[in-house]
């Protein structure tokens, strides 16, 4: 079973399928997060049906707002005077000024949207596509709508859609970082670095933020502490847990030298409830833990870079230069180094 097949038969819901295009969808531009955050917004006040040039103003108003922090597609790519990512940097200040895309912004995003990205977004890679829909264009050339299905509303008003979210923006950081002009090779070549004094990811060159730690990674554990298995609610402290507690690194070297990974590193960290990680401490992790790191750490493997990358290294690298298979088999071997 491939990895996104694996990750939807974990929750095979609307929301799973949400996660698949956001997470694991190939990025060549960064218009699927775009249209996502105004997706979620429309389906959030409840409306089944939108005008496309009403869903196309919130669209690009937010790629005007990314434009001016990072790159929202491959340096080095040649746009034409017509792309519309040229047009958008041509009227960002001005959008930017009056809080709404400009006119000539506004006629561009609804001109592109349906032969672009509105076909494209329940894309995955390998030419199959996330097994639920969010929306359906309708109408004539003149008065185009676009139709929110009965999934769309529902996950944008459930209990995770602020999670939701915030995955989405922690993806789109993600996948801007990756366009940018050295920062993205490193990320490609070197994977993510963690931060523990801001709990963000970066590359290992410059340090650069990338993105939240717990923010990248909850939707890969479908939104769940990897403790209790429990949803992470808005509100709820999250804390990030060392599935294998730090401290076997300190405890084994009084005896001997560690002769396991790194715990420090991505593969070994996943998002908690704050209360289920005090209460773990030190402990080794239950069975079962270890079984959703594995399932964990495989849905990642199916995303695209960076992350894919820091873990792909991971399997290659972190046991004595022994690569690693899969990760049931790698987690099994820093176990029997453990106890």
């Amino acid at each position: 079973m491939s990895g996104s097949s694996s990750f939807y038969a974990q929750d095979a819901s609307a929301r799973t399928s949400w996660r698949l295009a956001v997470l694991m969808g190939a990025n060549s531009r960064t218009y699927k997060f775009a249209l996502g955050t105004a997706l979620l917004d429309a389906a959030g006040r409840g409306q089944s049906e939108i005008p496309l040039a009403e869903l196309a103003a919130p669209y690009a108003l937010e790629l005007a707002r990314h434009l001016g922090d990072a790159p929202q597609a491959p340096e080095g790519v040649a746009l034409r005077d017509s792309d519309f990512l040229t047009i958008a940097k041509e009227e960002r200040a001005e959008t930017l000024n009056a809080g709404q895309p400009t006119e000539r912004l506004l006629e561009a995003a609804a001109r592109s949207m349906p032969a672009m990205v509105m076909q494209r977004f329940h894309n995955l890679r390998g030419g199959t596509q996330v097994p639920h829909r969010f929306f359906e264009p309708a109408g004539n050339p003149r008065q185009r709508v676009v139709r929110l299905t009965p999934d769309a509303l529902r996950i944008a008003r459930s209990e995770q859609a602020a999670g939701l979210r915030t995955e989405l923006d922690a993806r789109w950081s993600i996948v801007e970082s990756s366009f940018a002009a050295g920062v993205g090779r490193s990320l490609i070549e070197d994977g993510v670095a963690v931060d523990w004094d801001s709990l963000k990811l970066t590359d290992r060159k410059r340090r650069r933020s990338v993105a939240k730690v717990a923010d990248a990674l909850i939707g890969f554990q479908h939104g769940r502490c990897l403790i209790c298995d429990e949803v992470v609610s808005p509100g709820q402290a999250v804390a990030v847990d060392h599935v294998f507690p730090f401290a076997l690194m300190q405890r084994l070297h009084s005896v001997r030298a560690w002769a396991g990974p790194d715990l420090d590193a991505l593969w070994n960290l996943a998002p908690a409830h704050a209360t289920c990680n005090g209460g773990k401490s030190d402990r080794l992790p239950f069975t079962v833990e270890v079984h959703r790191l594995a399932l964990r750490n495989e849905a990642i493997m199916d995303s695209p870079h960076p992350l894919k990358k820091t873990l792909q290294l991971s399997l290659q690298q972190a046991l004595g230069g022994r690569r690693s298979t899969s990760w049931p088999e790698f987690l099994q071997a820093v176990w029997d180094l453990a106890i």
